[in-house]
């Protein structure tokens, strides 16, 4: 390799890193803040009204709005400029919450401020979303995908951890106007350290090409779909996903509070323990993924992780059919199952992403990912609605193992036949 080759590579790879560490900037603040400023303005809500109706609306227009718009916002992101659409969003979401503080200081804070406010927050962060998750192939290339990966999962399973403790907190210390001031100042930050990530094909002139046409939504969106169908490959890992998102639903989302509260009376502190590990186990599935999927074929993993997850589901109904275990037991026992549930879905979640943005070409990416998303949050309240309604009408261990036993029907039937090999992923220091 000549002198000018090993320079301009060694210049790539300076780019990308300085592009991965703007990557986790930006994602940090927003979903922190995204996620800091719904829990938070959902207990001030609580205490406005004194109303679990008014705290459970403030909560639903955090994700009700995402079903709706994730197809949309997916046709967006194929059809702008990737790059300005995530800036624009970023800085709407900055200006907005600017807005609501000035507002809330001459008007006072009402429910309908909070509520519209909340609403195009998500309608923003749906967008913003799509075009990040669409974009990782123009802000890294291929062989750190799964590293880009990997830091916005642990992004996000930290987020889930501490934005709602982090809110509880602004709540009780903070003045919730100095917070929405502070939140929508971060956001503007995020949208300058998106601004400064250099986009290795972002096709400005082809994208502000197409939207001098008339953008048809549906058709769009069709468009899509059919493009998903006709990729075997692809939609049998999106059945998989879909699956295994609608049965975690089913059998342990549900069932495991239910069974802590109802079963054990475990104490919320308790329950908070035992939720709380499952994001932990993503964080260390998150870690380890790089290394495991260097050895092992993907499909083969699937396999195994499947069976994993089936195994774990059947395993927290276990408890209930024995006598004589304590709360420590309990809580112990658990803790370690929804670890390990976070840990398996996070080895399965982040290849998953790394071959849709390998294999899904730009101009369907967005689309595409969008609609498995949707179809996700849509199908995740019938699964929950569904678990619900069998714990009231039978015992409740059978619903896990219930569970457990679909979900291996569905993951063999369903897992990938062909031979899904990553290609090695090499870290440059």
């Amino acid at each position: 390799m000549s002198i000018a080759a090993i320079k301009a590579s060694e210049e790539n790879n300076e780019v990308e890193r300085k592009n991965l560490l703007l990557y986790a900037a930006g994602k940090t603040i927003s979903v922190f803040g995204t996620a800091i400023y719904q829990f938070a303005m959902g207990l001030y809500v609580l205490k406005l009204t004194g109303s679990a109706l008014s705290f459970a609306a403030t909560l639903i227009l955090g994700i009700i709005p995402m079903v709706i718009i994730n197809p949309f916002a997916g046709v967006i992101a194929d059809k702008f400029n990737k790059k300005r659409l995530m800036v624009s969003t970023d800085l709407l979401n900055g200006m907005l919450l600017v807005f609501v503080y000035v507002f809330s200081r001459i008007f006072g804070l009402t429910l309908l401020l909070i509520y519209a406010a909340t609403l195009l927050m998500t309608v923003f962060s749906t967008f913003f979303g799509v075009g990040m998750e669409s974009a990782k192939p123009n802000i890294v290339a291929e062989k750190r995908l799964m590293s880009i990966n990997s830091v916005g999962k642990v992004i996000d399973s930290v987020s889930s951890i501490m934005g709602p403790m982090l809110g509880g907190m602004v709540f009780a210390f903070v003045d919730i106007r100095a917070f929405i001031l502070i939140n929508g100042i971060s956001f503007l930050l995020s949208g300058v350290s998106i601004l400064l990530i250099k986009f290795t094909s972002c096709q400005d002139s082809e994208r502000d090409g197409q939207l001098k046409g008339k953008i048809v939504f549906m058709k769009e969106i069709k468009d899509g779909f059919y493009y998903l169908m006709g990729r075997r490959k692809i939609l049998n890992l999106f059945i998989l996903l879909i699956s295994l998102n609608f049965f975690l639903g089913f059998a342990v989302m549900v069932p495991i509070p239910y069974i802590m509260n109802t079963i054990f009376h475990i104490g919320a502190k308790e329950i908070g323990i035992i939720e709380g590990a499952f994001p932990v186990g993503m964080i260390l599935g998150a870690l380890l993924v790089k290394k495991i999927i260097k050895r092992v074929l993907y499909s083969s993993l699937l396999r195994y992780l499947s069976v994993a997850l089936s195994l774990l589901m059947v395993i927290s109904g276990i408890p209930l059919m024995m006598e004589g275990f304590n709360d420590f037991w309990i809580v112990n026992f658990y803790s370690l199952v929804m670890f390990l549930f976070g840990t398996v879905v996070a080895l399965i979640d982040i290849p998953f992403s790394y071959i849709m943005q390998k294999e899904i070409p730009d101009e369907y990416r967005g689309r595409v990912l969008s609609i498995g998303i949707s179809i996700g949050k849509v199908l995740l309240p019938v699964a929950m609605v569904s678990s619900g309604f069998l714990l009231s009408h039978m015992p409740s261990y059978l619903v896990p193992i219930l569970g457990g036993g679909l979900f291996f029907l569905c993951s063999v039937k369903n897992t990938a036949r062909r031979r899904i090999r990553l290609e090695e992923v090499k870290e440059i220091e």
